[in-house]
């Protein structure tokens, strides 16, 4: 199913048979290393560089409606970034899984993320639109 807003996506997520929690890792655009002249061209018109993990959070669909309430609460950490990976993972027996239980698999939504594998993820920027990442 095609999710076209980071809405739709909250909403489908409530409307799952087990509750849901959202997995967040939050990254920032770096430039490579020793970029060449084109490198350093596209990262200057946002078409380019590396994306880094630099903040992981997990919440419950209701606590994160909005994007703008993400996007004001990421704030509040003093670290920037540039796009949000998303995903869900179900509960059990009509419970959320804990932030607890949530630990090991942002852990490797960021392994993944460094490993360049994003296609499964939805990828938003900070006004709340989603991308593609290539």
């Amino acid at each position: 199913m095609e999710i076209n807003s980071y809405q739709e996506f909250i909403q489908m997520a409530k409307q799952q048979p087990e509750p849901q929690r959202l997995l967040l890792v939050l990254a920032k655009a770096q430039m490579p290393d020793q970029p060449t002249e084109a490198q350093k061209a596209q990262f200057e018109q946002q078409a380019g560089g590396n994306l880094e993990p630099v903040l992981c959070v997990d919440k419950l669909p209701e606590e994160i409606e909005d994007f703008q309430t993400l996007v004001e609460e990421s704030k509040r950490t003093d670290i920037d970034w540039d796009i949000a990976f998303i995903s869900a993972m179900d509960g059990r027996g009509g419970h959320p899984v804990s932030s607890d239980e949530a630990t090991q698999p942002l852990e490797m939504m960021v392994e993944q993320i460094q490993a360049g594998m994003i296609k499964h993820f939805l990828t938003v920027n900070k006004q709340g639109e989603l991308v593609q990442v290539m």
